[in-house]
């Protein structure tokens, strides 16, 4: 009778916390949390929650300050466990013990300010294997839940964790807006900004993009690909006659394809760029309108030596235009790291004609992708710094900057000096 009395007891109250007047805030961990050590956030939560050096934080945004009642629902499959439960410097110690899941209690926070809040679980003490396994931070006593940020349950876990990219959108001279034969960008990223999974993109196009990527703890790239005209996320299933096909390449570049997100002609070459330094990007596109084939290649420096090197190039076919809708922008492509922020600095952009004469470009739309404006986030940023522009995302900072805002930096005034027939071929 008395265990009969118990579990109606829990029944009514998790019935109360559920369908009461108030609508508690569900932040599923599979899309909002990040672990160190041996443990996993999977889309299911917290698991495998083992060694006392793991700590999960789970990230949310709130529109102002307020009292909040913050509840975890977890289980601890055998034993018991001890838990502290951090936020600031309100700090609680709690002991579970319910082998089946349950919403648990507590406590109540203070918010001071608008902004991102961190939630850290760590573990104390068990006599089990586990300390727990949760899947939800709940909250009560939130002021307009609907705004809110955190990516919710039904959406997508994996771009949430990955989180927003953020772009420029130059602005192109007028007097050659149909001719851009020559793309020219320089990428500086701060120290330790180079965080793995990033991709900083410089040379952007309607056909493509030209970058540099963090791969690993110990290995780095730079980028070129091109889409070919045909849509599909399949490279094997575009016909030969619209493939993107590789023409040449450096020495240590590898060629090859690419798909999931499009599908067209990939090429890469490993070198180990440094975050401090400054490295510039040349894209060229020579359309030929007989056979409606354009060729895009595209040069790499470490500007301080002074010294191209060939990436690749590739002929698009169905396309006879120079180059259009130039862009850059930052990413992060690992879902693990977009607890962590990555900053890049975009300087001394410039086009060229087809007569290969240079203009200057210092105007540019700093705009998000479909992350950004699902408001699964809002750790992203853009502007200009006197002579550059700058993009920043992940990592949960409060500085959030409006997209589509128009920017522009001040003017360099001098033309990148390249001798157009020394580039490298090879």
């Amino acid at each position: 009778m008395k265990k009969i009395l118990l579990l109606l007891a829990c029944f009514l109250g998790l019935t109360a916390f559920a369908f009461g007047d108030e609508k508690p805030v569900v932040i599923p961990l599979g899309g909002n949390a990040w672990v160190n050590g041996s443990a996993l956030i999977t889309d299911d939560g917290l698991m495998q929650w083992t060694s006392p050096k793991s700590t999960a934080n789970i990230y949310f945004r709130v529109p102002d300050k307020q009292e909040l009642t913050l509840s975890l629902r977890l289980r601890v499959p055998a034993g018991k466990s001890k838990i502290s439960i951090t936020v600031g410097k309100t700090l609680f110690a709690k002991e579970f013990s319910n082998a089946a899941y349950d919403t648990i209690a507590i406590g109540k926070i203070n918010i001071g300010q608008a902004g991102y809040v961190k939630v850290s679980l760590k573990g104390l003490s068990k006599t089990g294997p586990r300390y727990a396994d949760v899947t939800d931070l709940i909250i009560t006593g939130a002021e307009d839940e609907k705004k809110f940020t955190y990516v919710r349950v039904g959406s997508s876990y994996h771009f949430g964790r990955r989180g927003p990219s953020v772009h420029l959108r130059y602005d192109i001279p007028g007097e050659i807006k149909k001719e851009v034969k020559w793309f020219y960008n320089e990428i500086s990223v701060p120290a330790k900004m180079d965080v793995v999974g990033s991709y900083f993109m410089a040379d952007g196009f309607s056909g493509g993009y030209f970058g540099m990527q963090v791969n690993s703890p110990t290995e780095r790239r730079v980028l070129f690909s091109v889409w070919s005209p045909f849509t599909t996320d399949d490279p094997k299933s575009i016909p030969d006659s619209l493939k993107v096909k590789l023409l040449k390449k450096g020495a240590t570049v590898h060629g090859g394809e690419f798909g999931d997100e499009g599908s067209g002609g990939q090429s890469y070459m490993l070198y180990p760029w440094q975050a401090g330094k400054t490295y510039a990007f040349l894209l060229r596109a020579e359309p030929d309108k007989v056979s409606r084939h354009t060729t895009y290649t595209a040069w790499f420096k470490d500007v301080a030596a002074d010294k191209w090197l060939l990436v690749a190039s590739f002929s698009r076919p169905q396309t006879d235009t120079y180059l259009t809708s130039l862009y850059s922008f930052v990413e992060n492509f690992e879902p693990d790291s977009g607890d962590q922020i990555r900053l890049a600095n975009f300087k001394n952009q410039w086009l060229g004609d087809a007569n290969d004469k240079w203009y200057e470009t210092i105007g540019a739309t700093y705009t998000g992708d479909a992350t950004a404006k699902a408001n699964y986030r809002k750790d992203y940023a853009g502007g200009s710094n006197g002579g550059m522009f700058f993009l920043k995302n992940g990592g949960f900072f409060d500085e959030l900057v409006p997209l589509n805002t128009p920017f522009k930096r001040a003017a360099n005034g001098k033309a990148p000096v390249i001798d157009i027939s020394k580039l490298p071929t090879e």
